[in-house]
């Protein structure tokens, strides 16, 4: 052990023009088990970014995703990007297929690029 501490980054969670933050109303939705699983993988990259698989994997052109498995075999996605020593988190949900839905994918980019610009 080194005694190092790493810095973590700071984690900003999309908002809407109106002032909702719809990730962070979707964690608040979910039973706290997998609230706890994702905040758990959440910081892990705060802490420790740069992450590769299994938890993160990119989505091409910026855009990263969270790979947490919760409880009864089901598995949540958070995206996200990093910009500006900030964790961009743009779009949460519940993976029900084995490929990564494109709505999902373009929900997220549009408003990474809501973020960015």
């Amino acid at each position: 052990m080194t005694g190092r501490h790493q810095k973590e980054i700071p984690v900003v969670f999309y908002r809407t023009v109106t002032g909702i933050e719809p990730v962070r109303d979707w964690l608040r939705g979910l039973p706290d088990s997998d609230r706890q699983a994702i905040g758990f993988d959440l910081a892990t990259v705060q802490v420790g970014w740069p992450v590769g698989m299994p938890l993160c994997r990119s989505l091409g052109g910026g855009l990263w995703e969270v790979r947490s498995s919760l409880a009864s075999r089901r598995a949540a996605r958070l995206l996200f990007f990093v910009y500006e020593g900030r964790i961009g988190i743009v779009h949460g949900f519940i993976k029900k297929t084995q490929k990564m839905p494109r709505e999902e994918i373009d929900l997220a980019r549009k408003r990474m690029k809501e973020m960015t610009s």
